[in-house]
């Protein structure tokens, strides 16, 4: 039975989550723990990107306030990016991502980035069990729910175009 978020009971609270993960290196890893029948939980929905570095902190808030209890961006090991730089920017991005979320008055475990390679399925098991295990701790995001259109960005955080 899921927590009724609107009552505040969580009589059992399973945390929804949302994965990024790179098309190289994470996403392989989550499609090769599923075709090897390793179990994990079903919490998390995972969106392939094409590099881990394309995650713009906005994308971590916004999944924050679209009812995600937690976001984990994963991308490849900083030696095996397929784009040279995307694992040193995928860290960046989510250094921002972080200081924003603490800026809201968020727990910081309720973002988590991974550096997971394909040949890795174990490591993203293990790492989806510990991140729902932390996040029931925490219990339901005070923001989640709360998206009103237009994501306000502080202006302390740069807004790239590219």
């Amino acid at each position: 039975m899921l927590a009724n978020r609107d009552s505040g009971k969580t009589a059992r609270f399973e945390p929804r989550i949302v994965a990024f993960a790179c098309n190289w290196c994470s996403y392989p890893a989550a499609d090769a723990a599923g075709i090897n029948k390793m179990q994990y939980p079903p919490n998390a929905r995972i969106i392939r990107v094409m590099c881990a570095g394309r995650v713009h902190p906005a994308f971590v808030i916004k999944a924050l306030e679209l009812g995600a209890d937690g976001v984990l961006v994963s991308g490849c090991h900083f030696a095996d990016c397929h784009y040279l730089f995307g694992a040193k920017r995928a860290a960046e991005q989510f250094e921002k991502a972080a200081e924003i979320t603490k800026l809201l008055g968020l727990e910081p475990e309720r973002v988590r980035f991974e550096q997971i390679s394909a040949a890795e399925a174990p490591i993203f098991v293990k790492v989806m069990h510990e991140f729902v295990d932390d996040l029931k701790k925490l219990g339901p995001s005070p923001l989640a729910g709360t998206a009103t259109g237009e994501l306000d960005i502080p202006d302390a955080v740069a807004v790239e175009t590219t």
